[in-house]
């Protein structure tokens, strides 16, 4: 069997479906992933073909429409690649090397795919893929690697616009700090609200479209802070305006630019994957991930007596029991808690010394006594380790449900508010200490949350919750002594309250993380499963039945998108990104791509749905353009299209427990989705139709000119950056690959 094109080439292989990319070319985005996996498939199916000595015509066609249709959909992605490297001269060298590489692979396939029309495809006399595998191979690699390159080159634009967009807001904010007059405060507020909004958007789509769990936890937290902020720089930077000799307003107003400033600064550090003077980020071991890691290494004897030393496994129990110090040493753990948790320490101490022997002995003497022993010794030693997590759990959520009961009425914030209005700088001295133990107090409770949250995500809230609890406090007070000074001010009154409801706000979201942690603790989520597991061989038959039924569907959808003479089209791109997230589905039918649990095929099912709305309301819009005789039909299917996508979000949403539940949803979700599918196939010939029986009529929808020169550089009107952003950006990019998905060939 023929070698997969991305097994041994320059790109590593990082998923079932062998994508990958160059050495220095990581793939951070799903957008850039899955924009790949059609390419990939068709490219692997291409290669691993078989080899038989007879071949029938129809397998020598599909083999040719399959090159030739490969050649054709990076022509075009190499065109809009072109287009890019003219708009941006930064990147137009690597892009144009990239372009002419994979143009260059493109034409390989097709000359080595051209078999059709030859007599003895197989003859030395004509180089073809079945005489030069090793050459489809080497151009399999070279196009993967090129277009991979050229995506991610294209994905450097979308970090460039976040930068620029980062540093416009900070450049406002400058100018905010400095302003003196309320008049001019009002004006470049203005302006400073409208750059945030753009920010937020660009940075949102980031983090949905960041892989990395960690990253979009951490994006996910600047993105709050600065959202609160925003509100906090406004009430802040006015108090300071009308109190300008104040020092507590002044402190107030630096705070809150202080921690937008390292929010912006940590997105940037996100979307560039850097850190300031070449530092790497050191998070912090959790407990429960050092026992998780210790309990892997502690089981892995089974396998391997000699994998690791017994320092090194002495190391790993000494730094998780070094952690259990953050609780034995904490005021706030209770007696009983605290004395568990010595004793279980002290017992994994032994329970280790006790593997060690056994585990040395059965180095030098591999019997069968002595391996039971070991046995025993594993399991002793995990189930210690077991206890020891679940009473630092109990530890901590303990006491995170007390505390949170305890400051749910918010009763410091209350007399801080009242004694301030009084203008009593005793009482408000007396409140600021309270408010200072209570931050104490959270602050250790996020702390010893944060061992035992369980995931990397959750680790980053409680790390984010901390930050809230240690910087809003000290806001608070300074915000309560300015009021207490100026006890009539209604603007510093209105400043106090916001910083409050920051502080009230987080305790609400403590409330739902404590929740989550103790899900994820009891396995009611954060699991990561395998591929769905069927439970008869009948059902996973019908599943298989119902992938090919889509795949056949997604091929047709392509064909049709491909006669619109308007590639741009509203209509044609959801119709193509639909017919995207159905493929991601089919292959999923197969144990195959990027939608790795039923999960991931239920919350795509969700964004086919969306897309499919969406194409509902482009319809909506058509029929205001088109001749009344022709109006009702297209409405009539735009209002089926909307009833099929509530009713596959419906599906997508219901719960299910069990292995049989969990199918019977696997199998409507698909099924919805290729009734949906089936519409589309007929929707778009339709709209087809209407366009041209309507451009003939009155010339009102006249199509965009196709792909040339003239076109790209229309596309740089000044007046419309969005939508140049659009036209060369990674989506352009995905539609074009998106059209590759094409029947393998039998």
């Amino acid at each position: 069997m023929a070698t997969s094109p991305c097994s041994s080439s320059g790109v590593s292989s990082s998923s079932s479906s062998g994508l990958g990319a160059d050495a220095g070319l990581e793939i951070r985005t799903r957008s850039v992933e899955q924009t790949l996996v059609p390419l990939v498939s068709q490219i692997t199916t291409l290669i691993n073909h078989k080899d038989k000595p007879k071949r029938s015509d129809k397998t020598l066609q599909a083999i040719q429409r399959v090159g030739q249709a490969v050649n054709l959909a990076v022509g075009r992605f190499v065109t809009v690649g072109e287009a890019i490297a003219n708009e941006n001269h930064e990147l137009k060298e690597e892009m144009s090397v990239a372009c002419i590489e994979a143009r260059r692979a493109g034409e390989t396939i097709a000359q080595l795919t051209d078999v059709a029309s030859l007599d003895h495809p197989e003859s030395d006399s004509h180089i073809t893929i079945f005489t030069d595998k090793t050459g489809v191979v080497k151009a399999a690699r070279l196009l993967l690697s090129s277009v991979t390159k050229v995506l991610v080159l294209a994905d450097r634009i979308v970090i460039k616009q976040i930068i620029t967009s980062r540093n416009k807001v900070l450049a406002t904010m400058e100018q905010l700090e400095k302003v003196s007059s309320f008049q001019e405060f009002v004006q470049i507020f203005s302006q400073f609200g409208n750059e945030m909004v753009e920010f937020a958007h660009l940075t949102g789509d980031r983090q949905n479209d960041l892989k990395d769990e960690k990253k979009k936890a951490r994006m996910a937290a600047s993105r709050a802070v600065l959202e609160k902020c925003t509100m906090m720089l406004l009430t802040a930077s006015k108090t300071c305006l009308r109190h300008p000799d104040c020092e507590s307003a002044r402190i107030n107003k630096d705070g809150v630019f202080h921690r937008m400033r390292l929010a912006l600064e940590q997105v940037i550090e996100i979307v560039t994957d850097s850190r300031p003077n070449g530092e790497n980020e050191m998070a912090p071991i959790s407990i429960y991930s050092g026992i998780k890691e210790f309990k892997n290494k502690v089981e892995g004897l089974r396998e391997n007596l000699y994998f690791l030393s017994k320092e090194n496994l002495s190391t790993m129990l000494e730094v998780i029991l070094e952690h259990t110090e953050d609780f034995t040493d904490s005021a706030y753990t209770s007696h009983e808690h605290r004395e568990h948790i010595l004793e279980l320490s002290k017992q994994a101490k032994m329970e280790l010394e006790q593997l060690v022997s056994v585990w040395m002995q059965a180095q030098n003497q591999k019997t069968k006594d002595l391996m039971e022993d070991l046995e025993v010794a594993i399991l002793k030693t995990c189930q210690c380790m077991n206890e020891l997590k679940r009473e630092v759990h109990s530890a901590a959520t303990s006491l995170a449900a007390d505390l949170l009961k305890y400051h749910t009425d918010h009763m410091v914030l209350k007399a801080l508010k009242i004694t301030g209005v009084e203008g009593n700088l005793e009482a408000v001295a007396e409140y600021t200490c309270k408010l200072s133990e209570q931050k104490e107090q959270l602050v250790e409770m996020c702390r010893l949350l944060r061992h035992v949250s369980g995931t990397e995500p959750l680790e980053i809230t409680c790390i984010h919750a901390e930050d809230t609890f240690q910087v809003t406090g000290p806001q608070i007070i300074s915000a309560a002594e300015t009021l207490a000074l100026h006890p009539s001010s209604k603007i510093a009154k209105e400043n106090l309250e916001v910083f409050c409801e920051a502080w009230e706000s987080q305790l609400s979201d403590m409330s739902l993380l404590l929740r989550e942690i103790n899900d994820v603790f009891e396995g009611r989520r954060g699991e990561k499963r395998v591929y769905l597991s069927l439970p008869r061989p009948g059902e996973q038959a019908k599943i298989a039945k119902l992938g090919l039924e889509l795949h056949l569907l997604t091929s047709d959808v392509d064909s049709e998108t491909e006669k619109w003479e308007d590639q741009e089209n509203e209509i044609v791109q959801h119709g193509q990104g639909m017919s995207s997230m159905a493929y991601s589905m089919y292959l999923f039918t197969r144990g195959e791509g990027l939608l790795k649990t039923t999960q991931d095929l239920f919350h795509q099912a969700e964004i086919f749905a969306t897309e499919g709305t969406k194409l509902a309301s482009a319809l909506h819009a058509l029929s205001d353009q088109v001749h009344d005789d022709d109006k009702p039909l297209l409405l009539l299917e735009a209002e089926k299209l909307i009833s099929m996508c509530k009713q596959l979000q419906i599906t997508a949403k219901a719960s299910a427990q069990g292995k049989s539940a969990t199918f019977t949803k696997v199998d409507a979700c698909i099924l919805k989705t290729r009734n949906v599918m089936t519409l589309l196939c007929q929707l778009l010939p339709l709209c087809c139709k209407l366009l041209r029986k309507n451009k003939v009529g009155n010339g009102c929808l006249k199509p965009a000119p196709p792909w040339k020169e003239d076109r790209i550089r229309t596309g740089t009107n000044a007046r419309t950056p969005e939508r140049r952003v659009d036209m060369f950006g990674i989506k352009s990019l995905e539609n074009h690959v998106t059209n590759m998905t094409f029947l393998e060939s039998k």
